[in-house]
């Protein structure tokens, strides 16, 4: 019997005892990278990574997972695709699914990987939309349990824009039962709809600082996100008091960690005490974002191992 065709679109699509098992496999997979131990359970696979949007994290932790999996890679942007041109997405799912053996997609609209996914015949990845940022939170998560232990109960405050983060941090909220305290500026507050959330997985302040208060870990994204260059004067002055700074971070708890999925730009929506100072776990973070979608990678194609 064929295994199930499973993608990962949003965070939603997983179980809990799925993301239990994720975290342990990323662990081992991990300690096995630190001890260079070859882990090479996709030898002869290969993965497409299909570029709408630019990227540095992503690419390198997808392209070099892949490889340190055994498999290989093909690397195909809007320019040297015809997924930039006139071919439906229908029919570039049809036929680049028959070539390869899984698909990460990193674009804007969250409709357009959800068309991907319904014409694959392989499964396919969120590497980044508009509305979902999966993979990063996998890896946020992943980096807390490293740092502090379950996540379970524990209250994370997002500070500044509601949008991809946002969204995916309260799917995971609910499905792993901790709160998130949000504060945006007005006009950049969260739509529970697209996250598809209920109401007691987090609650709303509109002070950055009452948000903060308490919290297991403090977290924040760039103001302007691809795709909203245009806005960036605008955010520039709404979003003036939803700097991360040192007084954020003491009121959260004294053991509080500090998170950016990064690029981050300093002085702006974090302060250069912060992101570097002994609360930040950033590059922990970045890193683990290749140990988690190896886990990924090798359990969407493979199965619980």
């Amino acid at each position: 019997m064929s295994k199930k065709l499973k993608h990962y679109l949003q965070f939603s699509n997983f179980t809990a005892d799925e993301y239990a098992y994720l975290f342990e496999r990323a662990a081992l997979i991990k300690r096995k990278f630190k001890a260079y131990e070859k882990h090479h359970p996709l030898t002869d696979r290969t993965l497409a990574l299909i570029f709408e949007k630019a990227s540095t994290r992503t690419r390198v932790s997808f392209e070099a997972g892949m490889y340190q999996l055994g498999g290989s890679v093909v690397h195909l942007t809007t320019g040297d695709s015809q997924l930039g041109r006139a071919e439906p997405i229908e029919d570039s799912a049809r036929v680049i699914s028959r070539m390869v053996d899984l698909v990460m997609i990193r674009t804007f609209e969250q409709t357009k990987i959800d068309r991907f996914a319904e014409y694959s015949r392989v499964p396919v990845i969120n590497g980044l939309t508009n509305e979902f940022h999966p993979c990063q939170i996998m890896a946020d998560i992943f980096t807390f349990i490293e740092h502090r232990g379950s996540i379970r109960g524990k209250t994370v405050a997002w500070v500044g824009d509601g949008n991809n983060m946002a969204n995916t941090w309260l799917q995971a909220a609910q499905l792993l039962d901790f709160t998130v305290h949000v504060s945006t500026p007005r006009g950049y507050e969260i739509d529970r709809a697209v996250a598809g959330v209920r109401n007691d997985c987090y609650r709303v302040f509109k002070d950055p600082m009452l948000a903060c208060a308490n919290a297991d870990l403090v977290t924040t994204d760039v103001w302007t996100s691809m795709g909203f260059e245009a806005e960036n004067e605008a955010r520039k002055k709404a979003f003036a008091d939803w700097c991360v700074d040192m007084d954020m971070m003491r009121t959260a708890k004294s053991d509080a960690l500090f998170m950016h999925c990064l690029p981050a730009h300093r002085g702006e929506e974090v302060d250069v005490d912060v992101i570097d100072g002994p609360q930040s776990v950033v590059w922990d973070e970045a890193e683990n974002r290749l140990h988690v979608q190896k886990a990924l990678m090798e359990y969407l194609l493979l199965g619980q191992l």
